[in-house]
């Protein structure tokens, strides 16, 4: 077997979302979800098939986004995955409704962080072992932090009182 790293492109820093799925009717039932929970959503999803023709569909609402999907399903190369890039959402808007997908086996990220995959590539093809989602931690939060960081989500209206 042999393990690699997979830098996701993202130059906009753009937020994703990166999961397995088992069906090529994730394509379909993943667009559907997003436009219907999030209006005006802008994005691009790209699922790698694992048997048959073995190839990466797509779709989505938005070319550039569309195009970063599909550029990521092609380096990683790992079957049954999917990537989604995301504009005028973020994950925490999608993220229930992707949950209630039947064909969504796991979501292994969502973030708009720098991240990388890792992946394994052995006789029979590549699969997803985890992801490197950001850097790592510099300290503790302290009261200040505390204070800062519920402050925030009032402002940005994720948190009423």
């Amino acid at each position: 077997m042999e393990v690699q790293v997979v830098p996701i492109h993202n130059p906009e820093a753009v937020n994703l979302i990166l999961g397995q799925s088992h069906f090529i009717k994730t394509v379909e039932d993943i667009y559907e979800v997003l436009i219907q929970t999030v209006p005006n959503i802008q994005f691009g999803l790209a699922f790698c098939e694992a048997s048959g023709p073995r190839l990466i569909r797509y779709t989505g609402t938005e070319d550039n986004m569309i195009d970063l999907a599909k550029t990521n399903a092609q380096k990683i190369g790992a079957g049954h995955h999917f990537i989604i890039f995301l504009k005028n959402a973020f994950p925490i808007n999608v993220l229930p409704m992707l949950r209630n997908v039947p064909e969504i086996c796991r979501i292994y990220c969502a973030t708009a962080n720098p991240t990388e995959v890792v992946v394994a590539e052995t006789k029979l093809g590549r699969g997803i072992l985890g992801v490197i989602d950001g850097q790592t931690p510099l300290d503790i939060e302290g009261v200040e932090d505390i204070q800062k960081r519920k402050s925030f989500l009032r402002q940005i209206g994720y948190k009423q009182c």
